[in-house]
């Protein structure tokens, strides 16, 4: 990348090919040759979601423009490539005579997402590390960091352009730097920021075999096009002057709403200027200045990028749909009744899926895209503590999807997978259960609820392998395919029994010999008696109840046993 900056030409990403080689490449040739690039190299989960909202859909979206319908919209996909015209088109828009010159990132007059001669009020800038969430700085205290905030940060350009665009999208809602120029700065700094827009996100990113169709993926489809005046940062003046829209390229800032797809794909929320220093290894982002940005006023409800919460009847002046966040410590697929919830709720509250899941159930409906299409999935999210001014957790995992389990109207194999995953859940509570009553019975107290290691989520682990193959193979299932798709519930059941068992005997042996005697607890003027062998005898009854199939099949060869 030359001192410039460029990022059009310049090795600014990292490309995975489909033959598994990983090179360096620009944004031109990463979008101009998608179809031969499998993924992209990213550092951290988070980095997925940003680089797609904050710079390939909406240069795709402003040369080419969306599709009007899902017939457009499977030609596109069926091509697998940009075609020729395209190809023109986007070379054009990242040329010299349209918005090349914008994507320069240490440009003087106007660098890519950030502020020229951005000036903090105390005249000082901070290290590089304000831009990553898992190196010290501030009251940003990772717990397994490996710099402290004495200790010099040095980001590649190409490091320094994901950095900057995560920032914008998941920066915390700590005090900012006071700048020049911004007339809601006090006393050299800005409170009351809200975190970037993604950090109010559970973001769901569907995947393709490539990175094209992952764009396509990820492409609503929007009858009406794109909105009037909708455009993205780097185009910001050519917005109207009615959006009342402030200039992401001076330090002022506004609260507002987005004012289309562009704009809130793009969102600045934050005022930011990099600054380079000279090294033997060439040119590196050591300092920098992070300021209050545009403050979302309110997530879209067709954000397409996320999962909801309903609500069907909301407080005052609180919208029906809020923005569901992925829960910490759980696998995706444990949130498949979420990613899989295809209708609003009928009755009362509950979760609603992500626009561009419901978009793909939609066109393997009319048959746009196959139903054994390779879908994955990718969810990330960050946990704030503390009013939300330091990160405390990142959230990321990936899964494949069957795409027929997105069909609206059909419900055979998304109640199926729910059933399973219901499974685990039920026998995760179990086994819980089961370690509370031993503990009982050997003289203790039960694990209160926000402490301790509970031998569930050791099973819940231990099962993911399991699932994810499950979900694959599920990809082929058939609506006529009964008997298979019950097979595959039975294997999924007799794995998730011995799983089961192998906890439940690991908690048996740990107990000490008083648990057989047990002792009886009293509680008001009822007694319980707790021993070790009514403990297990519960939990199998408790197993053979939730697993009917596993339990059915290991009757039937005891018997068969037996008769033998």
């Amino acid at each position: 990348m030359d001192v410039n900056g460029d990022l059009v030409h310049g090795a600014a990403l990292t490309a995975v090919g489909l033959d598994g080689v990983t090179k360096p490449a620009g944004l031109l040739n990463i979008l101009t040759q998608a179809h031969s690039v499998r993924r992209l190299e990213l550092p951290v989960h988070t980095m997925l979601p940003v680089v797609i909202r904050q710079l390939l859909l909406p240069v795709m979206f402003d040369a080419l423009g969306v599709p009007r319908n899902r017939k457009e919209w499977g030609e596109w996909f069926r091509r697998g490539k940009f075609s020729g015209q395209e190809l023109e088109r986007l070379t054009h828009y990242l040329g010299p005579e349209r918005y090349g010159d914008r994507f320069r990132l240490f440009a003087a007059e106007r660098p890519f997402a950030q502020v020229a001669c951005l000036k903090a009020l105390n005249g000082e800038t901070k290290s590089a590390a304000q831009l990553v969430p898992s190196v010290a700085s501030g009251n940003n205290v990772p717990l397994f960091s490996a710099l402290s905030e004495a200790d010099e940060l040095l980001l590649t350009p190409g490091d320094a352009l994901l950095w900057l665009l995560h920032v914008h999208c998941w920066d915390t809602a700590s005090i900012k730097t006071g700048a020049e120029g911004d007339p809601q700065a006090k006393n050299g700094k800005t409170t009351g920021n809200p975190t970037g827009p993604l950090g109010q996100l559970g973001t769901v990113v569907p995947v393709g075999e490539t990175l094209y169709e992952t764009l396509l993926l990820n492409t609503p489809v929007l009858p009406d096009g794109l909105a009037a005046g909708d455009r993205p940062q780097w185009a910001w003046d050519e917005r109207p002057a009615g959006l009342g829209c402030k200039s992401p390229a001076s330090p002022a800032w506004s609260e507002r709403p987005a004012s289309g797809l562009l704009d809130l794909l793009t969102f600045q929320a934050r005022r930011v200027r990099l600054f380079t220093c000279e090294m033997e290894q060439g040119l590196r982002v050591n300092k920098v200045i992070v300021s209050a940005g545009d403050r979302l006023a309110r997530t879209p409800d067709d954000d397409p990028h996320t999962a909801w919460h309903h609500t069907a009847k909301p407080k005052k002046d609180q919208p029906h749909r809020r923005p569901r966040r992925h829960a910490s410590g759980r696998a995706a697929w444990q949130g498949l009744s979420t990613l899989l919830a295809m209708a609003l709720p009928k009755d009362g509250d509950g979760p609603y899926t992500s626009q561009l899941l419901r978009q793909i159930g939609d066109l393997q409906s009319d048959q746009v895209l196959a139903g054994q299409y390779p879908l994955g999935v990718e969810i990330s999210g960050l946990e704030y503590g503390n009013q939300s001014a330091v990160v405390e957790n990142a959230i990321g995992d990936d899964l494949p999807l069957p795409v027929n389990a997105l069909l609206a109207q059909d419900k055979w194999l998304r109640e199926a997978l729910l059933e399973c995953v219901d499974q685990a859940d039920l026998v995760a509570r179990a086994l819980d259960g089961l370690n509370n009553d031993l503990r009982r019975a050997s003289g203790g107290d039960p694990l209160p609820r926000d402490k301790g290691s509970r031998p569930s989520a050791q099973f819940l682990h231990s099962l993911d392998r399991t699932m994810r193959r499950l979900l694959v193979g599920l990809r082929t299932v058939g609506a006529d395919d009964d008997e298979l798709l019950e097979r595959a519930q039975l294997a999924w059941e007799q794995t998730v029994w011995i799983a089961a068992g192998r906890e439940a005997d690991l908690l048996l042996a740990a107990v000490p010999p008083r648990a057989i005697v047990g002792r009886t607890v009293k509680n008001g003027d009822k007694e319980f008696v707790y021993r070790s062998g009514k403990a297990i005898g519960v939990f199998r009854k408790k197993l053979a109840e939730i697993l009917e199939r596993a339990a059915e099949e290991r009757g039937t060869a005891a018997e068969e046993v037996a008769a033998a």
